[in-house]
């Protein structure tokens, strides 16, 4: 398959999860793939087995939160690849879980600074580099909480709110550069973020697993066909939308 054939895209948040399959689905389907975390023993081996599948990737370590690394990295990638295509805003974090007057200015900022600030740099310093080549896709990962509340984590909430928010905005502000921006709203999918949420919970998976009418929780890869969507061409009438894979949970 080549359904993203000679796209660059770089993947923040990479090694893991979502992320990790969005770059080597990506890569299965001819994508030229910046893989960037900051986990990097995880980003180098994910790389490595791209390669070993006859895939192009390379990986930099990347904090979302940091506005200078982001414009070096994303220069970076360009550099070494020619151009941009595409960005996939995945990296993010959920924060502790307290009601909203429990938490500390410190808990607040950690998950905004990430979630928010982070998909607000990437978009930023992507947008040049994709009016030098005549568009461009931009993905930002929402949430199902995004669209909906749940009664806990507020400042999760609240990021995943604004990611969707900002993607609606800048699909407005970017259609005149044939940049496309979209966000994607997965439902409980089992990655390592939400198996380390669930660990003390009895019988976690088996619940959340009812919550959803399809019968199951989602996987990683389920997501990254959505994204891969995005990304393709096939996607090109599609801007300031919300792709949600979640499963049948937000029916109810």
């Amino acid at each position: 398959m080549k359904r993203a054939e000679n796209k660059v895209v770089i993947v923040t948040g990479g090694a893991l999860g979502i992320g990790r399959e969005t770059c080597i689905l990506l890569a299965k389907e001819k994508a030229k793939v910046a893989v960037t975390d900051i986990l990097d023993r995880e980003g180098e081996e994910l790389v490595a087995e791209i390669k070993k599948s006859g895939g192009i990737a390379k990986y930099w370590h990347l904090d979302v939160s940091d506005e200078q690394e982001v414009k070096k990295v994303y220069a970076e990638v360009v550099e070494e690849f020619g151009k941009l295509d595409a960005t996939v805003n995945n990296a993010g974090i959920a924060g502790v879980d307290k009601p909203t007057h429990e938490l500390t200015e410190d808990e607040w900022d950690s998950v905004m600074s990430i979630n928010v600030k982070g998909v607000f740099f990437c978009t930023k310093h992507a947008i040049p580099h994709m009016q030098k080549s005549g568009g461009g896709s931009i993905i930002n990962l929402s949430s199902i909480y995004g669209i909906i509340g749940a009664g806990d984590i507020p400042h999760y909430h609240a990021s995943k709110g604004a990611v969707r928010l900002m993607a609606k905005n800048d699909a407005l502000i970017y259609a005149k550069d044939k940049i496309r921006v979209n966000s994607v709203h997965p439902g409980f999918i089992w990655t390592p973020l939400v198996e380390e949420f669930g660990k003390d919970v009895p019988d976690f998976r088996e619940n959340l697993n009812k919550f959803h009418p399809i019968g199951h929780v989602g996987e990683p890869m389920d997501i990254a066909y959505g994204i891969l969507y995005l990304v393709s061409d096939e996607s090109k009438f599609v801007t300031g939308s919300e792709l949600v894979i979640d499963g049948g949970y937000t029916c109810k």
